[in-house]
């Protein structure tokens, strides 16, 4: 149930990166997770970008764009190696989208949630955790 969510400022992203950031992002949080490739956990990486409008977005300093990473992961999903790895990589691949270099990192914020095990639903089932890991464990066995 890895999802993770940009909110850019408009205008923000470099043409190429706009292409890419999204399935870059859901990359990164795949790899975090410890996720095996493969097409059924690609394609339960949800990733969304969300643009702001002009002069939505602005600090009691500047209007300089800021980036906003929401990422939402099942409950003890990742470790705390795993997080720092994440808000990492996460914002490497913000800054490169945008085409900013590493001494705008202050400008990007990732944050990470941590949905409670049982609090979440697919298919009109509640997925657990549990349920996760061993289908995980399966496609690790079966690659």
């Amino acid at each position: 149930m890895p999802m993770i969510r940009l909110t850019i400022p408009a205008g923000s992203l470099t043409e190429e990166g706009r292409k890419t950031v999204q399935r870059d992002l859901a990359a990164v949080l795949l790899r975090s997770e410890g996720a095996p490739d493969t097409a059924f956990f690609r394609a339960q990486a949800w990733s969304y970008l969300v643009e702001l409008p002009e002069g939505a977005q602005a600090t009691a300093e500047d209007d300089a764009p800021r980036f906003l990473v929401d990422v939402t992961v099942p409950q003890g999903a990742l470790s705390e190696r795993r997080k720092a790895g994440l808000v990492e990589d996460a914002t490497k691949t913000v800054l490169e989208a945008a085409g900013l270099s590493s001494d705008s990192a202050p400008r990007v914020w990732v944050l990470v949630h941590e949905q409670a095990d049982g609090t979440w639903g697919a298919g009109g089932s509640v997925i657990r955790y549990a349920d996760l890991v061993t289908m995980a464990n399966v496609q690790k066995a079966d690659a």
